[in-house]
C-alpha cells in the first residue's frame, strides 16, 4: 500500500497585487531581512490589527508562503484569525495599503484599523 500526501494549501490567499507588493518590499528590504511578516497584534477599538513587517528569521510556528517576488510569514499565533483569508494591495488617489478579506471578522471599527473575532 503506497501513502500519496497532496500539497497544503495556503491559509491565507495572496492576489496579484498582493505578490507585487511583497516583491517591491524585498526589493528595497534591509539588509538581512528573509520575508515580511503579517501578524494580528492586539490594537485598535476592535481588538486586532494587520500588521506587516520585515522579518529576519522564520519561527518554527510560523506559516510560510514563498511568492514569485518573495517570503511571506503569517505568524504561527494569528493564523488561526487568517485561515481562508484573502490579501490584496490596493492604491488610489488618496490610500494606499494591504487590505483583507476575512471571513473570521465578526466586526471591524469604524475606521477600518483593526477587527474581531
Amino acid at each position: 500500500m503506497t501513502t500519496m500526501t497532496r500539497a497544503r494549501p495556503a491559509a491565507l490567499h495572496l492576489t496579484s497585487g498582493a505578490e507585487a507588493r511583497i516583491a517591491a518590499l524585498m526589493a528595497k528590504a534591509p539588509e538581512g531581512a528573509i520575508g515580511v511578516k503579517l501578524s494580528t497584534p492586539r490594537r485598535g477599538c476592535s481588538g486586532l490589527a494587520y500588521s506587516v513587517d520585515y522579518v529576519t528569521e522564520a519561527k518554527p510556528m510560523d506559516e510560510r508562503i514563498d511568492t514569485p517576488g518573495g517570503t511571506l510569514f503569517v505568524d504561527g499565533g494569528s493564523i488561526l484569525y487568517l485561515i481562508g483569508s484573502t490579501m490584496d494591495w490596493v492604491e488610489d488617489d488618496f490610500t494606499a495599503g494591504f487590505v483583507f478579506n476575512n471571513p473570521n471578522a465578526k466586526g471591524a471599527c469604524g475606521c477600518g484599523e483593526s477587527f474581531t473575532v
